[in-house]
């Protein structure tokens, strides 16, 4: 197949080395034409031409059309940028940076046989290339920046960069900003200047802003929160393969946001975020199998998916409940619930140490434990759980698992209750009965105090 670099280009190339060429529309003529282009552009770059080294450069470069060259096309591409050719000095950064836009693992790895990844040399080229007004160049440096590739991370820098190539239309650069904009890096957090960068990337077709904006839209970050806007934006993303966007599609059509409710349609976009390997998505999906929500509830399917999810250790442990508890065509694996519960407690997620304090309460597939029960609720009930709150105050009501402490009973009742949970109110309500005025207001202290210390902790990390 012929490489689509076009004979016109290479005449452009060797034109302005003042050498001429032919130009024809039969076919003949032009496989003529294009070898003697070629010879002619190669003769110019020869002379130190820098157009006709970088056209060169382009030739040989190994993409999925003939010829590859890599060796030759990082000869001629360096030639051209040592000559401060902008364009290849950009190109030159790209090869450095890992061979960007070479298909295929075998080619790539050819290619980087032949010029190692080097982050810093890559920045060296790209900041050449920015400085002289190569947009692409100019977002590529704000990611070297942001990543801290090739030189120490600084967001200041890279937002400076960024903004250069966004007000010139780079739609990558308009959302690096916009996602700048909302985290508050290096700069001052503002959702609306993040919905104002979004926009201009999303109006250009760039899939992740569109999902941003949707996002700001659904929240109501930045703009006023309009969820029919929301579902136009995730559904532009959605349509065009972005996954994340399929995703909250999908979770749109399962909460009647912005669109009427619809199950089926949440599992079809669910299912396209999961195909692509989204793991909220396919753990939702499993969830919809194990509830028969817009599918019929089959057991295996959600087993299936909440497996995928589990394997890449997404940390929604409902996953593993369902894995475990899917149906009647399921059976019950407790002690590989346990080392899901275990695994995903490890990694400080409530849910899994409140089901493992029902485990050892209730003794399922394990000697019961009270005390064992206990450290597993005290720690969900510290990070805020509420099952957790209210089954500590029974224990500590009960002095099963602990002693018997109405103080701690009643704190764990009230942090329960004011989340809303009926039974730790008349919990609460009963054991205030038999408690003295001194013990309450000591109940009532340690029930602020243990609120402070969740909200701190919540508060640096989130388990979305």
């Amino acid at each position: 197949m012929m490489k689509p670099i076009l004979v016109f280009a290479l005449c452009i190339a060797a034109s302005q080395a003042h050498l001429s060429f032919a130009q024809s529309n039969d076919k003949n003529a032009l496989d003529t034409c294009l070898e003697e282009g070629l010879a002619a552009c190669r003769k110019a770059a020869e002379q130190g031409h820098a157009e006709a080294q970088y056209y060169l450069g382009l030739w040989y470069f190994p993409d999925s059309n003939e010829p590859d060259d890599p060796e030759k096309s990082y000869k001629w591409f360096r030639m051209a940028a040592e000559q401060d050719h902008a364009k290849a000095q950009y190109r030159l950064g790209q090869i450095y940076s890992g061979w960007e836009g070479v298909l295929g693992v075998s080619l790539w790895m050819k290619c980087v046989e032949i010029v190692p990844v080097n982050k810093k040399e890559a920045t060296k080229w790209f900041r050449k290339a920015a400085e002289r007004d190569i947009v692409s160049a100019q977002r590529r440096l704000g990611d070297s920046y942001v990543n801290g590739e090739g030189v120490t991370r600084n967001y200041k820098k890279a937002f400076r960069w960024y903004l250069k190539a966004a007000e010139r239309g780079d739609s990558g650069a308009q959302f690096n900003l916009g996602r700048m904009y909302s985290n508050g890096d290096g700069v001052q957090e503002n959702d609306a200047e993040a919905v104002k960068w979004y926009r201009k990337a999303a109006e250009q077709g760039h899939l992740i802003a569109q999902n941003n904006l949707g996002r700001m839209y659904s929240n109501g970050d930045g703009v006023q929160e309009n969820d029919t806007e929301a579902v136009k934006w995730y559904r532009k993303a959605a349509e065009r393969g972005a996954a994340c966007a399929q995703y909250n599609l999908g979770r749109m059509y399962s909460s009647g946001d912005g669109v009427p409710e619809n199950d089926a349609e949440a599992v079809k976009w669910y299912r396209k975020a999961s195909e692509q390997g989204h793991l909220i998505a396919q753990n939702n999906l499993g969830r919809m199998y194990a509830n028969g929500d817009g599918v019929p509830r089959i057991g295996a399917e959600a087993v299936k998916w909440y497996r995928k999810a589990a394997e890449r250790e997404i940390t929604d442990v409902q996953i593993h409940f369902y894995l475990f508890h899917a149906g009647d065509d399921v059976p019950l694996n407790t002690t590989e619930a346990i080392k899901w519960y275990r695994k995903a407690a490890e990694r400080e997620i409530s849910s899994a140490r409140f089901n493992l304090g029902l485990i050892y309460i209730n003794g399922d597939g394990v000697t019961k434990n009270g005390p064992e029960a206990a450290k597993w609720y005290r720690k969900a009930a510290e990070r805020g759980h509420v099952g957790a709150q209210l089954n500590l105050g029974i224990m500590y009501a009960k002095g099963e698992g602990v002693p018997e402490d109405y103080v701690q009973a009643y704190a764990w009742y009230n942090l329960a209750a004011a989340q809303g949970n009926e039974k730790a109110s008349s919990n609460k309500d009963s054991l205030r009965k038999v408690m003295t005025p001194s013990q309450i207001e000591k109940a009532q202290q340690h029930s602020t105090e243990l609120f402070r210390n969740i909200r701190k902790v919540n508060d640096g990390r989130s388990e979305d």
